[in-house]
């Protein structure tokens, strides 16, 4: 099995910026493409943006594009997601997932993803 855990949430002023961090163990960290995915309260859970298992590509939802950076370090089993220009929209719990086949791409269905993390709270508000 794959662990995750993620860490770094927490309560933001509009404009501020915060970076997720998920660490991984349990299996090969560096074979596997990660995304995050998010959920706020009565509403479903959505994606936000993934790498592929080499770091060399990724994507971004339209909501979260400009302003969200993924980012890895297979050395470290770790992937970041660094979120500037902070919106009260982005309020959710931010969930860290680990793909499901070895050497994959980067993809925004949840199908593609085997594990997934406790997750961490981030608010923006004023």
């Amino acid at each position: 099995q794959v662990q995750l855990v993620e860490s770094g949430g927490g309560l933001v002023q509009p404009g501020g910026s915060l970076r997720l961090s998920c660490a991984a163990s349990g299996r090969t960290f560096s074979n596997y493409a990660m995304g995050w995915f998010r959920q706020a309260p009565g509403r479903e859970r959505e994606f936000v943006a993934t790498i592929s298992w080499s770091g060399g590509s990724t994507y971004y939802a339209d909501s979260v594009k400009g302003r969200f950076t993924i980012s890895r370090d297979n050395a470290k089993n770790t992937v970041w997601l660094q979120m500037n220009s902070l919106k009260p929209e982005d309020t959710a719990r931010y969930y860290c997932a680990a793909g499901a086949t070895a050497y994959g791409g980067a993809s925004s269905s949840e199908a593609r993803y085997a594990y997934w993390g406790q997750g961490t709270q981030v608010t923006v508000s004023s």
